[in-house]
């Protein structure tokens, strides 16, 4: 089984005898595109798994050219609905196998990372770890708040000195560090998504303004949001 696959920068999940087979390639960059692209089909909605430019590229950064999954260690029986479908020709079948690409490819990225060879990044591990995967959540779920080391910490019901540590050795940073990193991301992902104002999306992503936005976002990407949205082609509202 060959199906193309485009959001994430992975063209294709290949199934061959025993083992599936996630090929990416993360050139040229990733955009965010429908896995289907148009679809006649009346019962196709839009497509489930889309990750945008900046959330895709922490991925493909800790995916190798091909990485394979063998049969035996496959945990989802995704990829074995996805076969007894594509031999269905019935009313709502690609909307079908749209959904099953994202559940094989989300399986098999999973299945990959559990792998003892794979050596899965920091942040795919922390998510998972009891104490800083509760203050990451945190910061995921509610980036707006007026976060600091220690309402994290109450979150993951430790200490500050323990979270900080934990987590400084698990993602590379402190809490507070990958918070700015994470509100900045999201902000790039808005102006380039929606038409927003920039002072709505400081808000949105936890800054006080558009100016604080602006400063904190020319000093990690050096341009101006303005200039970001520009280049993207989204203009804002008026």
């Amino acid at each position: 089984m060959d199906s193309q696959v485009g959001a994430t920068g992975i063209d294709r999940i290949d199934q061959c005898p025993g083992r599936a087979v996630v090929v990416s390639s993360q050139h040229p960059p990733v955009r965010t595109v429908p896995f289907s692209g148009q679809s006649l089909d009346p019962f196709s909605q839009a497509p489930t798994l889309v990750l945008t430019p900046c959330f895709a590229d922490r991925l493909l950064d800790a995916l190798p050219r091909v990485l394979v999954v063998p049969r035996a260690v496959q945990r989802t029986a995704a990829l074995q609905l996805l076969e007894a479908e594509i031999l269905r020709e019935e009313p709502g079948q690609q909307a079908i196998l749209d959904r099953l690409l994202d559940l094989v490819l989300a399986g098999a990225l999973r299945d990959w990372f559990a792998l003892p060879e794979s050596r899965a990044p920091g942040w795919y591990q922390a998510s998972s770890d009891p104490v800083v995967g509760a203050a990451l959540a945190a910061m995921h779920d509610a980036p707006h708040r007026a976060w600091t080391v220690e309402t994290l910490a109450r979150q993951a019901l430790v200490s500050r000195a323990t979270l900080a540590r934990r987590f400084t050795d698990l993602l590379g940073e402190p809490p507070m560090s990958y918070l700015s990193g994470w509100r900045l991301c999201l902000a790039a992902d808005l102006l380039q998504r929606t038409d927003a104002t920039v002072e709505s999306v400081a808000h949105e992503v936890g800054y006080s303004s558009g100016y604080a936005l602006s400063t904190a976002f020319h000093r990690e990407y050096g341009v101006r949001p303005s200039h970001h949205r520009q280049a993207t082609g989204k203009q804002a509202k008026g």
